[in-house]
């Protein structure tokens, strides 16, 4: 399941990379290494907090593979993808639930404290957006009002009370990751943003 979780979130990633790529009208070249900037992005500098190295995409081709086929069927549909926003949106935050329990179980296997194995967990789902944000001339989600890094933890606190509460692992991965999901969806869906400590015109 772990695995699993760990590959989707790596596909989830690299089509929002892709997608933002193909807005700013990149190259192929361009699209790829955004692809995979995104995807790696945030596990990498979570194995290296950690001192697990290799980092893990470079211990296992899989995830290679995975990143440049998401990237190429990304390509091929993007006829069939009317909104890239939306689109972008959708995958961006599959993405961050699902990186987001990865994280924190790395974190519990580094007997981190669970407040560490939380921040490991939001930094995962998180860097790889930033980077890739950045490279693309954005203001990275993150350091905007919506509702990202916060849904991430509040994902994270549900896997400890679920831990708590003697729920098998399995579950605990999809509950605290759809916790991630559907409070970003629903933040935005209605507009519930962090307060702006910017008086307006500001």
């Amino acid at each position: 399941m772990f695995y699993t979780i760990d590959i989707l979130g790596t596909m989830a990633f690299a089509i929002s990379g892709v997608l933002i790529a193909m807005e700013k009208r990149m190259d192929l070249f361009g699209i790829l290494i955004i692809a995979f900037v995104t995807a790696v992005g945030g596990g990498t500098l979570r194995d290296l907090l950690i001192g697990d190295t290799p980092v893990s995409w470079m211990r296992d081709i899989t995830f290679t593979y995975v990143i440049m086929g998401s990237a190429f069927l990304a390509i091929l549909i993007k006829n069939y993808i009317n909104y890239l926003r939306t689109s972008l949106f959708l995958f961006d935050t599959i993405g961050i639930g699902l990186y987001t329990v990865v994280g924190i179980e790395k974190g519990i296997h580094a007997d981190l404290h669970p407040i560490l194995c939380i921040a490991l967990g939001t930094i995962t789902a998180s860097f790889g957006g930033v980077l890739r944000d950045i490279l693309c001339n954005e203001i990275p989600v993150i350091f905007r009002k919506e509702i990202y890094a916060t849904a991430c933890i509040l994902g994270g606190v549900t896997y400890f009370l679920l831990i708590l509460a003697g729920v098998e692992n399995d579950y605990i991965f999809m509950f605290a990751g759809l916790v991630v999901i559907l409070v970003r969806l629903l933040a935005v869906k209605f507009k519930i943003t962090l307060p702006s400590i910017y008086s307006k015109g500001n």
